[in-house]
């Protein structure tokens, strides 16, 4: 299993027989190099969206329609891309799993906002969530946006994510320190990995705080473009 960050919350994740992008933001993404789309997205089979917002959701329409491959994500966004975007969707809501190639990806809860923007302001984009993704002897725990949540506590018993990949920069989301404290409290993960962080000023530029936070927990500060064996 191999996990590659894209920049902000955006992963490569190839697992099973899947080559899933997880909220693919490349274009306009100030960490992402943009001479390296090619790569990051060369042999992707799906797409996963944990929100309408642009910094997570921009990017996917292009790539499914340029590649031929589906979008996965809450129903009501999914739908609407299906009827005006004329894309491949699999539309789901929380509780579901479907089969992308082997991988079980089961949607989760979070806490936050969601919508695509317009010339007359925000629009609805259904609710946002989070994933747990099961494959290749692991489960992976994808927050997406989101605060600490009471329902991390049956989420971490129910489906025990050993790995945990974590939206941590502050301000829009759960901070490192509070990352890290629903990492304790809520799972046993092996390893954690931090997102949605030192992309622009406002946000968290580094893990310090989460590391010191989860003592005997792997924490990687990853690298855009850098892959990461799982």
């Amino acid at each position: 299993m191999r996990l590659t960050w894209l920049g902000h919350s955006g992963f490569r994740l190839e697992i099973e027989g899947a080559v899933i992008l997880i909220d693919p933001w490349l274009s306009g993404n100030p960490a992402f190099p943009a001479e390296r789309r090619a790569e990051a997205i060369a042999g992707a089979t799906h797409i996963l969206v944990t929100h309408g917002h642009g910094d997570h959701s921009s990017d996917a329409l292009a790539i499914a329609k340029d590649q031929g491959i589906p979008v996965a994500g809450i129903y009501d966004l999914i739908s609407f891309w299906e009827q005006h975007e004329a894309i491949k969707g699999i539309g789901y809501n929380k509780g579901g799993t479907i089969d992308l190639n082997g991988a079980k990806v089961t949607m989760v809860p979070a806490i936050h906002s969601s919508s695509l923007g317009s010339d007359k302001g925000p629009v609805y984009a259904g609710g946002e969530a989070g994933y747990m993704i099961a494959g290749e002897g692991h489960t992976i725990y994808v927050s997406g946006d989101t605060t600490i949540m009471a329902d991390m506590g049956w989420m971490g018993e129910y489906h025990a994510p050993d790995i945990g990949i974590l939206c941590a920069g502050g301000h829009f989301t759960m901070d490192m320190k509070a990352a890290a404290w629903a990492a304790q409290k809520y799972f046993d993960f092996k390893t954690v990995i931090p997102c949605h962080y030192k992309t622009f000023p406002l946000l968290e530029q580094n893990a310090d705080a989460l590391k010191a936070g989860l003592p005997g927990v792997q924490v990687i500060e990853p690298q855009v473009m850098a892959p990461i064996t799982l």
